[in-house]
This record gives structure tokens, C-alpha cells and sequence, in this order.
């Protein structure tokens, strides 16, 4: 069984705290701020043996105009055409108030059939909000408390109706974990085939007003998330499944990231604390930056992160149709990242447009051309070949008068490729010789852009008897 929810209401009336306990996770922002949710985002729900697509959504200002309330409410209203019913939420303790008057009138007149529901109906206080919101012409409510799970057997009644037998599950899901991490043993293991059917899982990361969301935007065709000239207009991320030259992938657009000692409200805090979950569950993490001002320190902070996260980093260049002089501007890309990011040689850099639509395909080869490197594995013989090469030409430094011992190299995961050195002292091998093998080893495999991780162990080399 799958159907479309979606939960409207105005602001702060609980419709995230409902859209978390249906989703049975906590991924929308929730605080007692009005207007934390601003773009619409989904889920699978799954309440009483119904599985469905649960939609949180902006809450409803009486607004028409160009402002951010009017284009939040224009994202809700694209959310309900999309449903197959919707939860009008009231707060109960509240009351009825003008404004769900004004907004259960015209939900009365759209074509997606509305449930009243009337919620943060614990305790006696709610009584009286309760008894009102009959007058609201949307049937008898349905009592709830999203935020303490009372109810819930009364909304799974009310939604039965709804419920489609034999229909496809819902497709837009939250971002899972994709590390991908599975140990190998020693020695070489074949590697499985891509399962081209799971998405490769995008985040879209960077400084606040740089063209994130517009990205995101250009690439579905579509307004999907809010956009425009205030900074900090995403807050939670938001997950869109995406298809492009038969390659499925999810995009997640995110929060802008200042740095730490700018950010002092509590839902930005919230925000950034979000965003930094889905850099850690991404494949590529796409930092976007703007082209008046490239890889300033903030921006180089955000990559380092990403590289010590093991994620692949793929860096887009906005608003370069704005840049007069490139060749001076693609100098100083080169010379930051050489400066920031010098251990990290190659990271794929892409000039675009989000807002024109420019270069967006070379971006996206850029983007499967990385997740590629990071999810390659080289066998054992060329690795051995290679270590005995180096150990030819520049073997480890003297220590204490004795040489440390290299004895056998091989991969042992992907997804950050990770390599097992053994040797006979691994505390007594150089960090500055450790990133020497780690640089060699980008150059002789064409390993570019992607974080190596080398692990040093001891024990002699299990093939040397054989």
C-alpha cells in the first residue's frame, strides 16, 4: 500500500514534530520557532501496517506577494497538488484561530480531500480547541499528540480509505547511510558488480547564498526548494530522488555553513548540525562556491571536513558567467587548493552557472568521474609491485640506526580506498613517509581527488611461505 501525505498547517502547530513520528525519525528540524520549516521535504511513514510518502511542509501565511512567506506558501500548494489527502493541523490548546479559518476555506475548495486534525490535545487545556474546530467545516477531528504518540490508532482509521493495494513503494526516501565500508580479507577479493539500481547519493554543501537550492533547482527543472536573495533560506535538508542518463541519484540540498563563531541561534545550530549528518552518509559531496568570492577560508574549512569524513569532493565554481577575468580566477582556485588542500591533489573543480543552467553536465561527469575513483580497488600484485618499486628508489629513513621493515601491501576496503601496510614497527614509520607513499600511490594508480587512508600493521607477510 503507498499514498501521498501531506501535512499543512500554520506555522508552528506541530507538523514537523507529526512528520518525525510518522517517518519514525527524527529528520525534520523541529523548534518552537515559527517558520523553522521552510521547503517542502518527504519521507516513507509507516503507522498501523500503512506504508505511504509522508510530505512536512512550510507553514501557511495569508500572503500572495514576492516575499519568502508567499514563496513558502506557493511550495506548500505545490505539495498538495501532489497528494492524495492532507492533514490540516490545528493546535488545539491554541484554539481556532482567524488564520485557520482563512486557510481551512480554501482547503475546502482544492480537489485533495483535507483530515482535520486537531493536535497537542494532551491534557484538559485542549478541550475547548478541540470542541471549535468542528465550526472549521472539515469533519469531526482527529485528536492527536504528535509529540507524545496519542491518537496515532485514530489517524491510521481515518487514512485506511486512502491506502492503494499493489501499488510501487515510495520512492523519495531519507538519505541512509552509504559508507559502503565492508571489510576484505587479505588478499584479492573480486569485486561485486555496481548495483546501478541504488542512487548515488549527492550533498550539495557550502557557505550560505552561494546558488545551493538554485543548483538543486536547475538540475530537476523545477522550483523544488525556496530560493532567493536572503541568506540561510534552506534549513533542513532536503532529499530528491533524480534520474540522469539512465544513473539514479539523490540530491540533497542543505543549509549553508557559516563558521562557528557566527552561528548563534539555536536553529541555525540545529541546521549545520543537519547537514553535517548528510555530508557523513553522502557518496560526492558537491561544495559549492561563489565565484566572487572563491575558496575563502570557510569554504576550504567545509572541504577539509569532507575529506576527513572519507567522502569524494567535487568542488563547482557558481556564477561564473559573472566573472570577468577567468584565467586569473582559475589561478587562484589552483593556488588555494595547492595552499589548503595540497595532500588532496586533483579535486575535480567545475565553473558553473546554476541560475543559467551552464556546464551543469560537466559537473555531473565530474561527479560520477570521482565516485568512480572512490570506489576503486587495485589487486595485491600491483600494489606489491608498486611498493617494491618505491622501496627501490626511496626506501624508509634510518631510525635509530636501523631501517624499518615494509614487508607487504593491500587494499582492504573501498569507499575511501584504505590500504593495510605491513611492517615490523609500524610506530616507528615517519608520518612524512607515510604521505609519501600516499601521494606516490594517487600518482602511479590515477587515484585523483579522493581521500587514501593507509593503515600501518604488523605481522609478516601471509604469502611469503607460499
Amino acid at each position: 500500500m503507498s499514498f501521498t501525505v501531506v501535512l499543512v498547517g500554520r506555522p508552528n502547530v506541530g507538523k514537523s514534530t507529526l512528520f518525525n513520528r510518522l517517518a519514525g525519525k527524527k529528520l525534520a528540524l523541529v523548534d518552537d520557532t515559527p517558520g523553522v520549516t521552510r521547503d517542502w521535504r518527504s519521507a516513507p511513514g509507516h503507522v498501523g501496517g500503512l506504508s505511504f510518502t509522508v510530505v512536512d511542509t512550510a507553514g501557511l501565511e495569508d500572503v500572495t506577494d514576492d516575499s519568502l512567506e508567499a514563496r513558502m506558501r506557493r511550495q506548500t500548494e505545490q505539495a498538495l497538488q501532489r497528494a492524495d489527502v492532507a492533514l490540516f493541523l490545528i493546535d488545539a490548546r491554541a484554539g481556532v484561530t482567524p488564520l485557520d479559518r482563512h486557510f481551512a476555506a480554501i482547503l475546502r475548495k482544492m480537489k485533495t480531500p483535507v483530515l482535520l486534525v486537531a493536535n497537542k490535545t494532551e491534557g484538559k487545556a485542549s478541550k475547548s480547541g478541540l470542541y471549535e474546530s468542528f465550526e472549521l467545516g472539515l469533519g469531526e477531528p482527529i485528536p492527536l499528540s504528535a509529540e507524545h504518540g496519542e491518537g496515532m490508532a485514530d489517524l491510521v482509521q481515518a487514512l485506511m480509505p486512502f491506502a492503494k493495494e499493489d501499488t510501487a513503494a515510495p520512492t523519495d526516501e531519507p538519505v541512509e547511510e552509504a559508507t559502503g565500508d565492508r571489510p576484505i580479507a587479505i588478499g584479492d577479493q573480486p569485486e561485486p558488480a555496481e548495483d546501478l539500481s541504488k542512487p548515488i547519493q549527492i550533498a550539495i554543501v557550502g557557505r550560505p547564498n552561494v546558488g545551493k537550492s538554485t543548483l538543486l533547482n536547475s538540475l530537476l527543472g523545477e522550483e523544488r526548494v525556496l530560493t532567493g536573495p536572503e541568506a540561510g533560506m534552506t534549513r533542513d535538508a532536503i532529499s530528491v530522488d533524480w534520474q540522469w542518463r539512465d544513473r539514479r541519484f539523490k540530491l540533497v540540498d542543505t543549509a549553508g555553513m557559516r563558521r562557528r563563531a557566527r552561528v548563534d541561534e539555536k536553529v541555525e545550530k540545529l541546521a549545520v548540525a543537519d547537514t553535517l549528518r548528510v555530508i557523513r552518509m553522502a557518496n560526492v559531496v558537491v561544495l559549492v562556491v561563489d565565484a566572487e568570492a572563491i575558496l575563502d577560508k570557510q569554504d576550504l574549512t567545509i572541504a577539509r571536513m569532507v575529506i576527513e569524513e572519507g567522502r569524494s569532493l567535487v568542488i563547482a565554481i557558481n556564477k561564473w558567467d559573472i566573472v570577468d577575468d577567468r584565467a586569473m580566477a582559475l589561478r587562484q582556485v589552483e593556488d588555494k587548493l595547492e595552499a589548503g588542500l595540497g595532500y588532496i591533489k586533483g579535486v575535480k573543480v567545475v565553473t558553473i552557472s546554476a541560475l543559467k543552467g551552464q556546464k551543469l553536465d560537466t559537473l555531473l561527469d565530474g561527479i560520477l568521474a570521482t565516485y568512480a575513483v572512490w570506489n576503486r580497488r587495485i589487486t595485491t600484485a600491483q600494489l606489491n609491485r608498486w611498493i617494491g618499486g618505491v622501496l627501490d628508489h626511496h626506501p624508509p629513513p634510518l631510525i635509530e640506526g636501523r631501517r624499518v621493515k615494509i614487508r607487504y601491501v593491500t587494499q582492504v576496503k573501498t569507499r575511501p580506498p584504505t590500504f593495510a601496510l605491513f611492517v615490523n614497527k609500524p610506530l616507528d614509520l615517519p608520518e612524512s613517509y607515510q604521505r609519501y607513499l600516499i601521494a606516490d600511490m594517487r600518482n602511479t594508480f590515477d587515484l585523483p581527488g579522493v581521500p587514501l587512508r593507509l593503515l600501518l600493521r604488523k605481522g609478516k607477510n601471509p604469502y611469503a611461505d607460499e
